[in-house]
């Protein structure tokens, strides 16, 4: 894939061979035990903070099933096995097995089916924008997560007293103020907590389970899939809705595939098998345990199973651990955002590095403070995690479901396993997805429409863009000259020679850039070396040093220049041009200026159609909206000189 530098894309840090290795998780420096710890608190920390609200809600008394001991273990063993085929199996087993190069995540995930079925254009067409939308959604799940996960650690003070029952809300809205507000700092300092706290919370899940379940043993007949089964059978209408609350037990098996890049996918296994999983099925079986012997409890079962004395401490870790979840969720909305805009979804964005010892921490301005925004009106217009609980569903099932759809040919056209065990495995989850997404779409009145709403507008805007920018560059190259025939025609006729390096970023490698033209135009002269460089943003996570530049001399010092990225990379056009020198390439970084065509878009006159006058404006909004080329390229402001066009589209 090709993209514009003028439409360009932001990344993660130019990884040196180590830095790479420690990203994907094997750096040999790094055992698994350390990046298993670390996993604990980026990958788990949103369904690590599940048990805070999901055995609440499926046991709503609005669904109508009574509170009964045979329906509290069908419920317990509907979440049982909810975690066993959704995350164990399908996202633990397989899905973490579709890796791009060792990435993951739904655009990695996208890029790889891409390249599967790139020769079938209408099938292409129709996958990208299921892809697109499903990463749209992810935005949705997104502003969700640090909203519910906080104002459920945040109720446990309602528990103990009443006094505190008004401040809720406040409490919950100055903790995430204070998130988003330190995201410009970074949070290296932070993050090395996060493992630790994590592995205290989740055993804290376990001690209780188990404490709970010595009490009432009998919960462990929930283990029995046939409880499960009557459970979503035997209350008509109220067994389809209650789904649409046990799915809240697996929100999060997404981050499971979207950080397998930075942990390899064996950390990510051993630590859902050797602790989370556990935790999380003796926590759930506990609160199960406590309902069985205490029905009242329902008010609140996950702070009510442990003992009094426990519970303001637990208020304080559960709060930590739901800022880890938050945060998690919110580095991810900060990849998710610099991945788009490299494959040409989203335009440029100021994409700062919080780190320099420590790839993958990134701070994305516009998106932290929209979702601050968001955020803010999800806790103040819902309320409370019930309310929110309703919204949350449909997100989460979106995102699974197009994972399951993409994960079909990906093992159909990567792995090329045969047909049937494909239908069969992935109809199986399809099944599933589908049921459980049906359950929550019955929510959208009370809520499911936030999340709906938010993925369509930016599913909107990422085709808008997509689209305009390859109308654009097919405007562009409609109108270009050809660069070799030109510059075979100047080198009979040279203009007058500068001291000096020209460097031309384009979009199009065999056409003559803008700002040559402009330049000649103008100044009437070349430098004594001039550069034509082509910046490739491929779909792929890396692209090594080895194979990431391409120098072709044209005589009298004109060269050209390929550049590849991956879209995990972090683009360096000066490092870059470094690379140069084994072809006999010198650029001095002192002396060489950068000349960048600048396109002023304008919505092409005669257009009556009221929708496309719209896509017009708002891409021509966009597009004069978009990041600095010379920030995401990482050029010296100080050696760009910007040459401009108007171009109606």
């Amino acid at each position: 894939m090709q993209t514009n530098p003028a439409s360009a894309i932001p990344s993660q840090s130019v990884p040196s061979a180590a830095s790479s290795a420690a990203l994907t998780g094997n750096d040999p420096k790094q055992s698994t035990a350390t990046l298993t710890l670390l996993a604990l608190g980026v990958v788990y920390g949103d369904i690590g903070t599940s048990p805070l609200y999901a055995i609440k809600e499926t046991f709503n008394p609005q669904y109508g099933i009574p509170l009964t001991t045979a329906n509290i273990l069908g419920g317990v063993s509907a979440i049982f096995w909810a975690l066993m085929f959704i995350v164990t199996l399908k996202y633990v087993l397989l899905v973490l097995r579709a890796s791009n190069r060792g990435e993951g995540g739904i655009m990695a995930l996208l890029a790889l089916v891409m390249a599967s079925v790139e020769k079938r254009r209408r099938l292409s067409a129709v996958l990208l924008a299921i892809g697109v939308f499903g990463a749209a959604l992810f935005y949705g799940d997104t502003v969700l997560t640090p909203a519910i996960s906080v104002l459920s650690a945040v109720e446990g003070l309602e528990v103990g007293t009443d006094v505190f029952k008004p401040y809720i809300v406040p409490i919950s809205m100055g903790i995430l103020i204070g998130l988003f507000l330190i995201q410009k700092h970074g949070t290296g300092f932070i993050g090395l907590l996060f493992g630790p706290v994590c592995a205290m919370w989740f055993a804290a899940l376990a001690v209780a389970g188990v404490w709970n379940m010595a009490k009432e043993p009998a919960i462990l007949a929930a283990a029995n899939p046939l409880h499960a089964f009557r459970f979503v059978t035997a209350h008509g209408y109220g067994s389809f809705l209650v789904l649409g609350s046990v799915l809240l037990a697996v929100t999060g098996a997404e981050a499971l595939y979207a950080d397998m890049g930075h942990f390899g996918k064996r950390a990510i296994r051993v630590a859902w098998f050797a602790l989370v999983a556990p935790a999380l099925v003796l926590n759930y079986f506990g609160q199960g345990a406590l309902l069985i012997a205490k029905p009242a409890a329902l008010e609140n079962p996950f702070f009510l199973a442990y003992p009094s004395w426990a519970l303001y401490p637990m208020v304080v870790l559960a709060t930590a651990a739901t800022v880890i979840a938050s945060q998690a969720t919110i580095s991810g909305a900060y990849s998710m955002t610099q991945q788009a805009i490299k494959l040409g979804y989203l335009p440029r964005m100021s994409i700062r590095h919080t780190s320099s010892r420590t790839m993958g921490q990134i701070y994305v301005p516009t998106v932290n403070w929209l979702l601050l925004a968001a955020v803010t009106l999800a806790v103040l217009g819902f309320g409370s995690s019930t309310r929110l609980a309703s919204a949350y569903g449909v997100a989460v099932m979106g995102t699974m479901l197009i994972t399951t759809v993409l994960t079909f040919f990906v093992m159909r056209h990567q792995w090329r396993y045969p047909l049937w065990i494909c239908v069969i495995a992935i109809g199986f989850f399809m099944i599933l997805d589908l049921t459980f997404l049906a359950a929550a779409l019955h929510k959208i009145r009370e809520g499911g429409w936030f999340p709906l709403l938010a993925g369509s507008v930016i599913f909107c805007v990422m085709m808008i863009w997509q689209h305009g920018r390859r109308a654009l560059l097919e405007r562009m190259n409609s109108s270009s000259v050809p660069l070799r025939a030109f510059l075979q025609s100047l080198l009979r006729s040279l203009p007058h020679r500068v001291p000096g390096t020209a460097v031309f970023p384009s979009s199009t490698p065999s056409a003559v850039p803008h700002a040559l033209l402009h330049s000649l135009k103008h100044y009437k002269v070349l430098h004594e070396c001039n550069i034509f460089l082509t910046v490739h943003f491929l779909d792929v996570p890396w692209v090594n040093f080895g194979n990431r530049v391409h120098c072709e001399r044209f005589g009298q010092d004109f060269w050209l220049v390929s550049v590849h990225y991956g879209f995990m990379n972090r683009p360096d056009v000066v490092a870059a041009l470094e690379l140069c020198g084994p072809a006999g390439l010198q650029v001095d970084p002192l002396e060489a200026s950068y000349f960048l065509s600048r396109e002023k878009i304008v919505p092409a006159s005669g257009t009556n159609h009221r929708l496309l006058r719209a896509r017009q404006l708002i891409f021509a909004l966009m597009a004069r909206n978009a990041g600095s080329v010379t920030d995401f390229l990482n050029i010296p402001s100080h050696r760009v000189v910007e040459l401009g066009s108007r171009i109606e589209l």
